[in-house]
């Protein structure tokens, strides 16, 4: 990243997260700029805490390396940048789903439109992560790529913005933006890089969009779908369903009892935006009707 490497006066970074606070102390100030871009949405600016979880992260021996220290635990040998935001990622993740069991965790991405969450889950690789940066070009807000925490009595779907994860470039007409940072495997884009805003605040649930990738299409396809198979293809995106009554399984039927459920088939990325962002207006003005 080319920054001076001298040691700042303060060398931790407090986060609040979903009322889990975190602490991350760290050797350099390009980690601290990694850091930043990474999680820097969801910075604390009340650091003087007890935090709940707490990491020491140190430079390796053999650079590009780092060793990774939770509090209370074993240090990790980590190969590189790449591997630490996803050990980090990781970590938060599962002390989040052990702290907050009133909440579903569900693997997907959520994107605000009209002041409704709209969840776009997908199995790894099937494009998730391409399409929700896309859709940022197409008027929806960012709560979160990868992690969708919900509350099942009021249904609001709350926000996880650390950077927008990509595992290759996206193609025209979604550049990615002069923040970007490449780590080789993945790509991050800071929440205060993408073209659109970024959401602090939970929202409703409107909706959920079950996303495959097809290439060999000519164009995409999208057809709502019934209780039975949003339930189950819905269930298998749930993190902590055991923390929930019935294995989960009812909280599961709540949602999709409560919100319209469609299949994603992906072919062109900007057509597919097209497709899910009219089925959206659609949607709005027969409500309305």
């Amino acid at each position: 990243m080319g920054v001076d490497r001298s040691p700042p006066s303060e060398q931790f970074l407090s986060f609040l997260i979903l009322g889990l606070r975190v602490l991350i102390k760290y050797s350099d100030l390009e980690l601290r700029q990694l850091l930043v871009a990474n999680f820097g949405a969801m910075t604390s600016p009340d650091a003087d805490f007890l935090p709940d979880l707490e990491f020491s992260v140190q430079r390796g021996a053999a650079p590009p390396s780092f060793t990774l220290m939770r509090r209370g635990g074993a240090a990790r040998d980590v190969q590189n940048s790449s591997d630490l935001l996803h050990f980090l990622d990781k970590e938060m993740t599962l002390e989040l789903q052990r702290r907050r069991g009133d909440l579903l965790f569900l693997h997907s991405a959520a994107l605000a439109w009209q002041g409704k969450a709209y969840l776009l889950a997908a199995d790894s690789g099937a494009g998730k992560s391409i399409t929700t940066w896309a859709l940022l070009h197409h008027e929806f807000g960012y709560l979160s790529d990868e992690l969708s925490p919900i509350d099942i009595r009021s249904l609001q779907v709350f926000p996880y913005p650390h950077a927008v994860c990509l595992k290759r470039p996206p193609p025209q007409p979604y550049p990615l933006s002069g923040g970007a940072i490449h780590l080789g495997r993945t790509i991050h884009v800071p929440v205060q890089a993408p073209p659109s805003q970024t959401i602090s605040q939970p929202l409703p649930l409107g909706g959920v969009f079950l996303l495959r990738y097809l290439p060999h299409l000519a164009a995409p396809a999208l057809r709502a779908i019934g209780y039975a198979e949003a339930s189950a293809r819905l269930y298998v995106t749930a993190l902590n369903a055991l923390a929930h009554a019935n294995k989960g399984l009812d909280a599961v039927v709540r949602i999709v009892e409560n919100a319209p459920c469609f299949t994603v088939s992906s072919a062109g990325l900007q057509e597919t935006c097209d497709l899910i962002r009219a089925t959206l207006k659609q949607t709005a003005d027969t409500s309305r009707a």
